[in-house]
Order: structure tokens, then C-alpha cells, then sequence
């Protein structure tokens, strides 16, 4: 993707002064107030704010970011927002102890070289990109959002069939888009079967639980389409109760990727440009979104719904933010406004491809402050804490690989970076299951804790 350029709200007014004739000028009968500017309330700059003046003890706030980005967490990006100003953010490379991690349980020579970590992983600031993975569900969802305002899509009520015709002629004819926001579809979990080197039904819980690794396979968004129903009280290796039960969560890739082809099919654009005129324009966010490996697809390649927007974790709060507002503020009004409430009504752990844990609770067990956050592999994060009017981003490191093309198209050898085009988060992305420290409900308690009015 071409970077994006900010979109700015500001009206450039000029007044013409009157002059009079003959001898002398005539001051103007009445004198002309030009309307205020409007002043977009979505920021292009964060406005930054002492810890002290935005509530916090400078110390426990500190000692919190200490927590996140310390060694072993494989933190890159942390960075608090509070009442819509830039509080505190760090940011680090690869630490020692990492570094040593990594090179003990590398599987290939490469991954056992210290070099390739600091090198590839050194000096990171706030000008560093991170990678969304997951995170960029929550963004589909609101493109999503945003369609049915437009008109392109009735609801979420809508049937998913009125956009994949491939659907209408069995039972999955009745699935609705809602079913696919919030995970319960019915359509069987699709994984990369070595095997076969295609994608099918997934053969075991784990590949099923991590959303179906469909990363492995150039045509992603052919698989996603062609799934078979689960059949209620059916045995399934891939079902973590063992039998399948109709209606259940299923974290799916798949789903949100389908997600992406309806807003193609719905709105004529591709995801990429749709999100780009009605997302990232107007919230002054830069991005670049990834796409599987073809040619054909919605834009020489399906964009990975899913998965897979890279940005600073300064642009990443900004999505927080419009979150915060209650929709996109222009100048004509409010948008969006009702699918952003709908989502923060949330009271469950998922709700429209977002999720959300309870941070307090009071003397009878009823929860008091739910907090919404993104999720993303290998921890990405924006946490939305309403309560508190905080905004938490946190990436872990990361370095994206286009040594196959210079676009942001997948193609993975696995063990060969050199060849690949990859999000190289750290360390599961890289196929190493290092222990991370860092917990993201952790850190937002001890940043809650350092408020301190």
C-alpha cells in the first residue's frame, strides 16, 4: 500500500477589504466574523501531557512500563493515552537475555546466530512500525460497521449468502453476518495440511484454537469460502469438548476473512481502499495492510482481513481513540456512531471481533469496569478502559521481511526468512515458543493502580 496521507478537517477562510472611492476609504458598515474552523478531534500529532497533570504518581507509572518492557517480555511499543493526550510511551530492541532465549531454541542455523536477532531486531522508537496480527479483526469489524451505515449492507442480521452466492445452494445459506463477527458460524476451522500441502479441515485442537493456520497457503480467501458446516453433536479432532455443539465459539480466521470479501462484494472496493477513504483518512492513521499470495483476488491479492495491518503504536491508538469518541467526528457530524456503541455495549468475553476482560468487580460479583481490548498473536494489544479514559497500546517486537517482493504479500518458506515475505513478530511468529513475561492484564492493573486522582 501507498502511505497514507492525513486527511486535515481545516477551512482556510479569507476576507476581502472593503475600499472605498474618491478621497479617502469608508470603514465597512458591519464588520464579517468568519464561522470557527472546525478542529477535528482526532488527532494527527498526539498532544502529550505530564504524568503528574493527567492523574498518575509519576513513580508507580513508571514502574509500571519497567514491568512491560523489561527483559523476557519481548516487548517493543508500550504507550498509555489518557482523556485523549500522550501520557508515556517506551520503546526498546531486542534485549541480552532475549537474544540468548532465542538463540537456545532456534531450530535452524540461522535463528542460532546472535547477529540475526540484534540485527533484525535492534533500535526501535516511535517511528517503528509494529504488526497488528489479530488486532486487525477488530478494525473489519468496524469497516464492517461502517458499510451498513453507508447502505452497502442492510445489518448484521444480513445473510452472508446475499454476497457469497457460493453459499446459496446448502445449509450454509442461512449463516448471517453477525454469526461471522462474533465467531459462531458453524463452518468447520481450516488449517495448512502438510500433508496435502492444501488447506482443509483442521486435524487437531491446537492449529484449530490459534484460528486455523491458513498463512502457509498463497489463495487464502478459496479455502475460507469453501468450508463445509460442522453438524451439530458431530466428534471433530479439532473441537475442544471433542463433539461439536451448534452455535459454539470457534475462533476462525477463516470468518473474518470472509468478512473482508463481503465488504469487497458489498461496497465495490477493495478492503485496502475502502478502510483507507473511510478509516484511516479521516483518524489520520498511516497503515499498510498485507495480502495473501495471488495475482487475481480483490487487488492482486486477497487483503488479510484477519490479520496483518502494520503502523506505530501511536497510529494504533488512535483507533482506541475513535473507539473513546463514539465513532468518526467530522464536520457534518458524528458516523458510525451506532455500530461503535453497539460494540462497546459489549458483556461478553467476544462480541464483534472484539474482546474483553472485567478489570473490577464489586462486593456481589457484578462487574463494574469491563475493559475492551484488541487482540493480537504474540501479544498485540489496544486496551480501551472507559472508566479510567485510558487508552493502552502494546506491541512486541517485530520486523517485517519482504525479501520475496517489495510488497506486503505473503509468502513464507519456513526457516528461510531470506526467501520470504513475513511479519516477523517475536518469538512465536518466528516459530519459537520462548515464555514471555509480560501479561496485558497486568500491565493495565498496575497502570490503573499509579492513577492517583
Amino acid at each position: 500500500m501507498n502511505k497514507i496521507v492525513n486527511l486535515s478537517f481545516i477551512l482556510f477562510l479569507s476576507l476581502q477589504a472593503c475600499g472605498g472611492g474618491g478621497g479617502g476609504s469608508t470603514p465597512p458598515s458591519s464588520v464579517l466574523t468568519p464561522p470557527p474552523s472546525f478542529e477535528s478531534p482526532h488527532p494527527d500529532t498526539w498532544e502529550r501531557q505530564s504524568p503528574t497533570d493527567a492523574g498518575f504518581n509519576a513513580g508507580a507509572l513508571s514502574d509500571a512500563f519497567d514491568y512491560a518492557m523489561k527483559d523476557g517480555s519481548f516487548t517493543q511499543a508500550a504507550l498509555v493515552i489518557r482523556n485523549g493526550k500522550l501520557i508515556e510511551e517506551r520503546y526498546r530492541g531486542i534485549a541480552d537475555g532475549e537474544v540468548n532465549t532465542l538463540t537456545s531454541l532456534g531450530s535452524y542455523p540461522g535463528d542460532q546466530d546472535p547477529a540475526f536477532w540484534i540485527e533484525n531486531y535492534g533500535t526501535r522508537d516511535s517511528a517503528s512500525l509494529m504488526t497488528s496480527w489479530s488486532t486487525a479483526k477488530s478494525f473489519t469489524s468496524v469497516l464492517i460497521g461502517m458499510a451498513i451505515e453507508k447502505g452497502f449492507i442492510t445489518s448484521t442480521d444480513q445473510l452472508a449468502s446475499d454476497f457469497i452466492t457460493e453459499w446459496q445452494a446448502d445449509d450454509r445459506i442461512n449463516i448471517t453476518i453477525e454469526q461471522l463477527l462474533d465467531m459462531r458460524s458453524g463452518l468447520v476451522p481450516v488449517c495448512f495440511l502438510p500433508s496435502t500441502g492444501d488447506l482443509g479441515e483442521c486435524a487437531n485442537q491446537g492449529d484449530a484454537a490459534a484460528g486455523g493456520n491458513i498463512v502457509f497457503y498463497p489463495d487464502q480467501m478459496s479455502g475460507c469460502i469453501n468450508r463445509n458446516l460442522a453438524v451439530d453433536g458431530g466428534a471433530y479432532p479439532w473441537d475442544s469438548d471433542g463433539i461439536y455443539t451448534a452455535g459454539e465459539f470457534l475462533y476462525s480466521n477463516c470468518d473474518t476473512q470472509i468478512l473482508g470479501e463481503i465488504l469487497f462484494r458489498a461496497t465495490g472496493q477493495d478492503p485496502g481502499t475502502f478502510a483507507q477513504a473511510e478509516l484511516f483518512e479521516p483518524i489520520n492513521m498511516t497503515a499498510y495492510w498485507w495480502r495473501d499470495n495471488v495475482e487475481s483476488g480483490q487487488s492482486n491479492g486477497n487483503y488479510l482481513t484477519y490479520c496483518c495491518l502494520d503502523a506505530t503504536a501511536r497510529d494504533f491508538a488512535k483507533f482506541g481513540y475513535l473507539m473513546h469518541l463514539g465513532g468518526i467526528e467530522l464536520e457534518s457530524g458524528t458516523q458510525y456512531g451506532s455500530y461503535v456503541t453497539e460494540v462497546l455495549a459489549m458483556d461478553s468475553f467476544y462480541d464483534k471481533q472484539f474482546w474483553s476482560f472485567c478489570a473490577e468487580q464489586d462486593g456481589s460479583g457484578n462487574c463494574v469496569n469491563r475493559v475492551i481490548h484488541t487482540s493480537g498473536f504474540d501479544g498485540q494489544f489496544i486496551v480501551m478502559d472507559f472508566k479510567h479514559n485510558l487508552i493502552i497500546v502494546r506491541a512486541s517486537l517485530y520486523e517485517a521481511f519482504l525479501n520475496h517482493s517489495d510488497d506486503r504479500k505473503m509468502f513464507l518458506i519456513p526457516g528461510s526468512v531470506a526467501t520470504s515475505n513475513w511479519l516477523g513478530s517475536v518469538p512465536r511468529a518466528m516459530a519459537i515458543q520462548a515464555p514471555t513475561t509480560f501479561s496485558i492484564a497486568e500491565f493495565h492493573a498496575r497502570v490503573v493502580s499509579a492513577i492517583s486522582q
